[in-house]
């Protein structure tokens, strides 16, 4: 039986990958937390790794489980929900902090991705009765990462036929 976690995945591709092109990747990777507000196309990381465009994308998501696209998303939206937990911000305000360029894409996205509004993430953790400041920060993090296994326009697609195609109708004896 093999393990098919993520964190296995990712200790497999390190194994086999150069440790100095992981180096360089980890150092677009670090940039990327850094500054997730930031656009960062494939050229800006590419140029920071040292490597061709197309290297550094299969490289990235060889490494990291993800392309970088979808990496920086998880980054933007862990900071968002964050923001949205801690902080009386507005949502717009949140939305631009966390690098969207308007509050209608940063609302359908966040939707598409975590299943609810950014003002009902905000209500359901507001309500909640917890006390985060007991629970380590890298712990409240990684509970709240998106689960983005698949690209937010697939999952739309996925979406829309199922609304299109309606639910399977079960047949009754």
């Amino acid at each position: 039986m093999t393990d098919k976690s993520p964190s296995t995945k990712i200790g497999r591709a390190r194994q086999g990958q150069d440790p100095a092109l992981l180096r360089r990747l980890l150092r677009a990777k670090d940039r990327m937390d850094a500054a997730s507000h930031e656009d960062w196309p494939i050229p800006r990381l590419a140029r920071v790794s040292g490597v061709s465009e197309a290297h550094f994308a299969r490289s990235f998501k060889e490494a990291f489980g993800v392309p970088p696209h979808r990496y920086l998303l998880t980054r933007r939206f862990e900071r968002a929900a964050a923001l949205l937990r801690d902080t009386d911000l507005p949502i717009t305000e949140i939305a631009f902090q966390t690098g969207w360029n308007s509050l209608g894409s940063f609302g359908r996205t966040f939707r598409d991705v975590t299943g609810e509004s950014p003002g009902e993430l905000r209500a359901r953790e507001k309500a909640a009765s917890y006390q985060p400041e007991q629970v380590p920060a890298c712990f409240l993090s990684a509970a709240h990462r998106p689960d983005l296994t698949i690209a937010v326009s697939e999952k739309r697609r996925q979406e829309a036929d199922d609304n299109v195609n309606g639910p399977e109708e079960m047949e009754v004896p």
